[in-house]
């Protein structure tokens, strides 16, 4: 399974990208103005840094002719950009035009099994159903995801399920068993998923049994004390 991040921040993309781990980034113009700046200098910038990695940069249009427009001029920033749509009739009908023309995309704001249905038959290359925002909603976010994916194995759709707005690793855990092919997260969910109790426990007591051992060894030639990594 692959793994994005939610953000428009860069150094959160760097700390990511430098663990060797990150997949791609899902970025709007939204996010880019709380960064305070411009959209396409960090879609640029954020594409450098994850060297091949997806970048998903969403329209803000709501008719096909704007979606067309916006999305061709976001699909000729970079080669590793896929553009987002909502999910829309219009945005549906962008979706055909715009892979006819060899342009990737995302059909976002997916919350049925039929939405994600439509956006596969018209050819969208990832589809992002937001489990999250059904959860806050009392509904099963989960549920939508075995629906879709069962879906496309049924039917074989090349279309990539892009498991959105995971709220807590339990999520990335249940999207990863459901079969997702990605999982994306706000940074603080994916920091998570590095951490375990167990993990800090351990760590702390090999470093203090570490330390008594050099009090009773006495300096050891070339040996260096362990670091944490943290």
């Amino acid at each position: 399974m692959k793994i994005f991040l939610d953000t428009a921040n860069l150094e959160e993309i760097r700390r990511g990208a430098a663990l060797g781990v990150l997949d791609g980034i899902t970025i709007n113009p939204i996010l880019a103005a709380r960064e305070k700046r411009p959209f396409r200098e960090l879609v640029l910038e954020a594409g450098r840094i994850l060297r091949g990695g997806v970048v998903n940069a969403e329209v803000v249009s709501t008719e096909t002719e704007g979606m067309l427009r916006e999305g061709r001029e976001l699909a000729s920033w970079h080669a590793s950009i896929v553009v987002t749509v909502p999910m829309l009739p219009a945005g549906i009908r962008a979706v055909r035009l715009l892979r006819e023309e060899g342009i990737r995309t995302n059909v976002a704001l997916i919350f049925s099994p039929m939405q994600a249905l439509l956006a596969a038959k018209a050819g969208a290359y990832f589809v992002s159903p937001f489990l999250g925002q059904l959860d806050d909603a009392s509904q099963d976010g989960l549920e939508l995801l075995r629906d879709i994916v069962g879906i496309y194995r049924n039917y074989r759709f090349e279309t990539r399920v892009l498991a959105a707005s995971l709220h807590h690793p339990a999520h990335v855990l249940e999207a990863a068993r459901i079969g997702a092919d990605i999982a994306a997260m706000h940074y603080h969910v994916f920091e998570q998923l590095f951490r375990h109790p167990l993990t800090d426990h351990g760590l702390e007591t090999f470093l203090k049994d570490w330390e008594k051992a050099r009090e009773s060894l006495g300096e050891i030639p070339g040996a260096a004390a362990p670091r944490s990594g943290r």
